[in-house]
Order: structure tokens, then C-alpha cells, then sequence
């Protein structure tokens, strides 16, 4: 795991298989937790288990929120938020989550490396989940913003 050692890596464990239907393939730690304790929002090792580029260092699993965003990219989300979001603002996220990605990477690592920023992508958005788990895990993410006001909106 990339956090440490923590008393709880046992029940993270278990608390992350069930919330993903499988088993984890990344080294992971927990980035964020609910008022009781549970996972989240994961963020995953750059790299799967077996050597595989990952490029979505950040994932959203608490099953309420996964279904909220779900609704919102049913909705014309991603194609909303990209409408919203300045693209120099957008394209300066992707920049800094790829560099605090590439951070975690071994400097004399050769191979395949992950690539892009969010989700692995460019240039605009692909997925609001990935956005809205790296700004819960307090990432400077304007369109995870965008998606954090469209639910409590919808809350409200």
C-alpha cells in the first residue's frame, strides 16, 4: 500500500473490493473517507500490479456519490463541464495532476510510463468521475468543482 502502515489496510482492503465488485488491481491508499470511516475516494500506485500504466491516480467508489456523477455524465455532463470550464484553467489541472502523478514514479523507472492529466486524457474532460475524486482529495480541479456544486445543488 502507498500510504504506510495503517491498522485499518485489512478492512480497506476488504471495504474497497466490495465497493469495486473486484479485486483492486493497483497498490492503493485511502485519500478520503466518509464520516464513518469507509473509503471514498482511493488513489491508486501509477502502476497497475503487473508493470500496466495507470493513469487514474484517483478513484471515486463510494456507491452513493459513483451513482450521483453517473447521473450527471447521463445528463450531458462531461459535455456541460467542458462547455463551463475555461480550457486554459482546464488544461493547467491536467498539467498539475500529471505532474503530482509522475512524482510517485521511481525517477529511474524505463518503460511505459502513464500519460495525460485526469483520466489520462489531454485535453477536455472524459470522465467527471476521475475530476470529482481528485478534488475531494482536495485537488485543484475545476471541473471536480463543477460536478461538487451540481450535487449539492441537487441536494438542496
Amino acid at each position: 500500500m502507498l500510504g504506510g502502515v495503517d491498522r485499518r489496510l485489512d478492512s480497506d482492503l476488504e471495504a474497497v473490493r466490495a465497493r469495486l465488485g473486484r479485486e483492486p488491481l493497483a497498490d492503493f491508499d485511502v485519500a478520503v473517507r466518509d464520516a464513518a470511516g469507509a473509503p471514498v475516494v482511493i488513489r491508486n500506485a501509477p502502476f497497475l500490479r503487473d508493470g500496466t500504466p495507470m493513469p487514474t491516480r484517483y478513484w471515486l467508489i463510494d456507491p452513493a456519490l459513483v451513482h450521483a456523477v453517473s447521473v450527471l455524465e447521463a445528463d450531458g455532463g462531461v459535455r456541460s463541464a467542458e462547455q463551463a470550464i475555461d480550457p486554459v484553467v482546464l488544461a493547467t489541472a491536467h498539467g498539475e495532476y500529471a505532474v503530482a502523478r509522475d512524482a510517485a514514479i521511481a525517477p529511474h523507472h524505463a518503460g511505459p510510463r502513464p500519460s495525460g492529466g485526469v483520466g489520462g486524457t489531454r485535453v477536455g474532460v472524459k470522465c467527471l468521475h476521475a475530476h470529482y475524486a481528485w478534488y475531494l482529495a482536495g485537488g485543484d480541479d475545476p471541473v471536480g468543482e463543477w460536478v461538487a456544486l451540481r450535487l449539492e445543488s441537487e441536494r438542496a
